[in-house]
């Protein structure tokens, strides 16, 4: 389809993502708390002193698997230089530019932007333990990391000449041989081929190569060879997406995804005077802009499966412009809604200037916008992932189905989670810090990545415990959804999500009756030991006979049930402390015989 478009459109021009500092008109009619703001970020980063990077910092990774240390040090240099860039655009008085030259000159003289974790040249192959500077990698953070050269370098073009000519020449030399070049002679596999599978990475690196090469002037041959291979490559990753618009990796990824897609568009609509708005009136494109209000449960929290975390984020201007661009008034009132209850509205942890730029030019439209009281949030059947959501005044009911073959997957087909008035009674926890170890071959030893962790049975025979593997062979079957006004419902039977012929069949039906309860009811058939229901909770459970108390927000009446007991998970990781202020809870369940059934109110 883009491709398409791209066939019709007119010779590329260089795109204007805003105007630049030296048009005054435009940053002094800011409003004016907003340049304040901007100018004490910006004074807080002129008595801080960029992170020293080491080849050691580098090879890290690579010694002991830990990715935090360098990313800290790397991120934080391109959030300094974006906090003194916006400080200087609106002052305007050439206090911050000394910070911004150092800035400029440090990451130009780093080595790699890729990070270590990325460090190769075929996918899911072990890292270099240090960047080829011959051979750059273009991955996630390289392709950023040229897009904050980029902006920093277009907002202030005028302003670096007038110190020297060479800051930008060393700026477009690192952008040439780092990413233009590699990117038109070199295959990375997020750039799609029709076969293999595509993720975020695509539209992610996409959006920063085009806007780090349409703010500068390119050869007319070179503009052209990036549109082209460009837009092959969104198709590529639509191609990934059913015509529901379910992201599969979760509504935190929809951030990385369905929005960097939004901001593809942007970019080539600015550069060949919107040939590519028609796209926005696609159902596809529309639904998958409106998914992240779908899967919205209520104020932090959101509907989380694979590697997604609970709490995923508040929008800001990219969610409302995608809303604006699709006509979804809803995702508009909800962006604009969730921005203002921000307590980083501004994205001061944001290491991507652009997207900074689109919250400044968009805060007042967003700080005025009328939300309307009450969101239009929808039951609905994610058919293409298998995602159900149903809910009512009080209740919160998602199931997961399809198969163990997602992006970021768990293993975790079959699971459920379950909020009432808008806090988490079932969780899902989400994902620990990543590791070296979170995508390699033994991730699933790690313990949030196992279906005995969800909300789901393992299965004993003897001493072994039979778990859900990964793959898209390990899948639910005989699915029935029904979505109705009084009753949502769905039913799967999971057993093929287990590696154990034993198990002949575990059928499952969650079912929301609204305005009363939810209940699920597990039927088991096969020839195991026994079955072990996991049940996981924030707020702490207390067993009293064949009830569980969740805390003081709600109840669950266990029917068919043995022996329960609980066990607390200790929660340490920095990742899952940003979802679960506490330890979280698990509380274990033996089938009494085949049936097994939970009334949740």
């Amino acid at each position: 389809m883009i491709s398409e478009f791209l066939s019709n459109a007119p010779k590329p021009s260089l795109f204007t993502p805003c105007p630049p500092a030296s048009d005054r008109s435009v940053w002094e009619a800011l409003d004016t708390d907003l340049q304040h703001r901007l100018i004490s970020y910006g004074e807080e980063c002129l008595s801080m002193e960029y992170p020293l990077i080491l080849a050691t910092d580098y090879m890290d990774f690579t010694r002991t698997g830990n990715r935090n240390r360098f990313e800290t040090k790397m991120f934080q240099r391109r959030t300094m230089l974006n906090q003194l860039v916006l400080a200087e655009c609106v002052e305007h008085k050439g206090r911050f530019m000394d910070g911004i030259i150092n800035g400029i000159y440090l990451i130009c003289e780093e080595h790699g932007w890729q990070l270590p974790a990325h460090n190769s040249y075929i996918r899911d192959t072990p890292q270099l333990i240090l960047p080829v500077v011959t051979r750059p990698v273009i991955d996630l953070f390289s392709a950023e990391t040229a897009s904050v050269l980029a902006m920093a370098e277009y907002l202030l073009r005028q302003e670096l000449a007038e110190v020297s000519p060479a800051l930008s020449i060393m700026v477009n030399h690192g952008l040439e041989e780092r990413i233009f070049k590699p990117y038109l002679k070199e295959y990375f596999w997020w750039m799609g081929d029709g076969k293999s599978h595509v993720n975020n990475w695509t539209v992610w690196c996409t959006q920063n190569v085009l806007l780090s090469a349409f703010t500068r002037p390119l050869s007319q041959t070179v503009q052209e060879e990036i549109l082209q291979k460009a837009c092959k490559s969104i198709d590529y990753f639509l191609e990934e997406y059913g015509e529901d618009g379910c992201c599969d990796e979760g509504a935190q990824y929809y951030r990385h995804a369905g929005l960097c897609l939004f901001n593809c568009l942007e970019i080539l609509n600015g550069i060949t005077s919107d040939t590519f708005l028609p796209a926005f009136e696609t159902e596809k494109i529309k639904n998958i802009a409106s998914y992240i209000l779908t899967v919205h449960v209520d104020d932090i929290y959101y509907v989380n499966f694979a590697d997604c975390s609970p709490v995923a984020g508040r929008c800001n201007a990219r969610e409302f412009l995608f809303g604006k661009r699709t006509g979804n008034i809803s995702l508009m009132e909800f962006a604009a809604s969730d921005y203002l209850n921000s307590e980083d509205p501004l994205l001061r942890s944001e290491h991507n200037l652009f997207y900074r730029i689109q919250t400044v030019f968009h805060h007042g439209e967003m700080s005025t916008y009328e939300p309307h009281p009450e969101l239009d949030h929808k039951d609905f059947w994610y058919e293409s992932v298998g995602i159900f959501l149903a809910r009512d005044k009080h209740l919160f009911l998602a199931v997961k189905s399809g198969d163990n073959d997602d992006s970021h997957n768990h293993n975790d087909t079959g699971s459920f989670t379950v909020y009432k008035d808008g806090k988490p009674l079932f969780i899902d926890i989400g994902v620990e810090t990543y590791t070296k170890k979170t995508f390699s071959p033994d991730r699933y030893e790690i313990w949030t990545m196992q279906s005995r962790y969800h909300n789901l049975p393992s299965f004993y025979a003897g001493d072994q415990e039979i778990i859900q593997e990964a793959g898209a062979e390990y899948q639910a079957e005989n699915v029935s959804v029904s979505l109705g006004d009084e009753l949502c419902t769905i039913s799967q039977d999971i057993a093929k999500a287990y590696p154990d012929s034993r198990i002949h069949s575990y059928v499952r039906t969650a079912q929301l009756k609204k305005g009363q309860n939810i209940t699920i009811e597990d039927h088991y058939e096969g020839s195991v030991d026994s079955v072990v229901l996991s049940l996981i909770f924030y707020e702490e459970p207390v067993i009293k006979g064949h009830m569980i108390h969740i805390g003081n927000l709600g109840t669950c009446v266990v029917e068919g049930a043995g022996e329960m007991r609980k066990e607390i998970l200790p929660i340490t990781d920095d990742r899952l402390k940003t979802a679960w202020k506490h330890d979280l809870y698990r509380v274990l369940i033996t089938l009494e015989g085949k049936d097994l059934k939970l009334t949740i109110q």
